[in-house]
């Protein structure tokens, strides 16, 4: 069997800021910069490649946030309701609303496809293609028992005729449902236990040359991202890559997506989707905008970072830690920048990289932390409102945090940066934790 692997390089040292544990925003001179920082050259040829997604096009609502009189009984928000419209002015449009209420948008990736959640979706939409281009047979990857990412993976790769092994960590439930029900139908799904998981780069280089076999080979997705940048492999025409001679049926050709897809080219899709966004009839490059979005391994976090700094746009990018600690998140956005900086920093003025390694993101702690995975008396509530007063449905792991934090800013911002947040998905989440939470989901049919 051949690997092969490159070396990686030691992570960029960079100062911790205390101020990211704060829910201060006050305006950021290193953030006003960000407008003549862009390089909006770079950033088209860099997506100037073959994509999973036909286009990165997504909906757009805006929740209005209104206050109940004081007689009335209050909910699981207090004394909040929420008003969805469907069909907000945006662009132009948007500067010239007063935002004389608090309201904030909804980038609604949670509808681009009914098993495949928003930012993986994502993720993959740039990944994708290069295993595609490369004749890639075999794609290994791991998460937990109700992975989204795992289900994500299995669910695309079975549309693209590539076969997917999921390492799932711990042991199989009695009832498969949700994402661990989607993992297994989809895809080769291996339960394994908390002691070998915790050694994923082992347990994942492992497996990978098992699949691969001795005659098979297991190659690095970093060097296939690389490839895609120096050698332009995602410019070939379509055609020319579907007809390009696949291995043997007997042969394996292996490649490795880490844990939520936490690698570079995960990053693509997610600078693709800020760079439609950042769009004159959108929200447009001037407009002040704070992006929420809730955190599990943080890469869409950075990849919208990274994509803010590199198109000078005056936007902060806010992620709601949910499943590590801050260090454990700053320590994953050096490693991202540093491998993204490592294949493109050449194509970078020096002082958008100075600015990548100081730091992109604003990392914060829910509200009322808690053991991940966890949900806490009154958040399915909270879920429920939501759905029947916007017609949304947010889960109480993820996207019910990222909603919440939306939903305190669009008080604190009334006149000031629009409040956008990135709906991840979700839903076939909610099944998951019903069946764990049974006593939380005995609902009343109004809230």
């Amino acid at each position: 069997m051949r690997l092969e692997f490159v070396n990686k390089q030691s992570l960029i040292s960079v100062a911790l800021r205390k101020d990211f544990h704060s829910c201060k925003f006050s305006s950021s001179p290193q953030v006003a910069k960000k407008l003549n920082l862009g390089d909006e050259d770079f950033v088209s040829k860099l997506l100037d490649r073959r994509w999973a997604l036909a286009s990165p096009e997504t909906k757009i609502h805006q929740i209005k946030v209104s206050r109940h009189h004081k007689h009335k009984q209050a909910g699981y928000f207090g004394n909040l309701s929420f008003k969805n419209n469907s069909n907000p002015l945006l662009g132009d449009g948007m500067l010239e609303n007063s935002n004389d209420h608090a309201s904030f948008y909804v980038v609604r990736d949670d509808l681009l496809h009914p098993l495949v959640n928003g930012n993986k979706a994502r993720k993959l939409d740039g990944l994708l293609p290069l295993l595609e281009d490369n004749s890639i047979t075999d794609v290994v990857t791991c998460g937990g028992c109700q992975s989204a990412h795992a289900a994500a993976v299995a669910v695309s790769c079975a549309e693209r005729g590539l076969n997917s092994h999921l390492l799932l960590r711990g042991e199989p439930p009695e009832t498969a449902t949700g994402y661990g029900l989607i993992s297994m139908i989809y895809g080769n799904a291996t339960y394994v236990p908390r002691t070998l998981y915790a050694k994923r780069e082992t347990m994942l280089a492992n497996h990978a040359e098992f699949i691969a076999g001795s005659s098979g080979s297991v190659v690095a997705l970093s060097d296939l991202f690389e490839a895609s940048i120096t050698n332009h492999v995602s410019k070939k025409p379509i055609s020319a890559q579907i007809d390009a001679p696949r291995l043997s049926d007997n042969i394996k050709k292996v490649s490795i997506i880490n844990e939520g897809a936490g690698d570079a080219a995960g990053l693509l899709g997610t600078i693709r989707l800020v760079h439609y966004l950042s769009r004159d009839h959108i929200f447009g490059k001037n407009q002040p905008l704070k992006v929420v979005v809730d955190s599990g391994t943080g890469t869409t976090a950075v990849g919208l970072g990274i994509a803010a700094l590199c198109l000078g746009l005056p936007w902060e990018v806010t992620a709601v830690m949910l499943a590590d600690t801050f260090d454990g998140y700053r320590n994953l956005e050096q490693r991202l920048v540093t491998e993204f900086l490592r294949f493109c920093a050449f194509s970078l003025c020096a002082e958008v990289v100075d600015r990548l390694n100081d730091g992109l993101v604003h990392w914060l702690e829910r509200p009322h932390p808690r053991k991940f995975g966890n949900v806490l008396k009154g958040e399915v509530e909270k879920c429920q409102q939501i759905a029947q007063q916007t017609g949304i449905l947010v889960d109480p792991i993820y996207t019910l945090a990222a909603w919440e934090l939306s939903t305190t800013l669009s008080q604190e911002e009334v006149g000031g940066s629009k409040i956008v947040m990135l709906h991840t998905g979700g839903t076939l989440g909610m099944f998951g934790l019903a069946q764990r939470y049974k006593p939380f989901f005995r609902l009343s049919e109004k809230v």
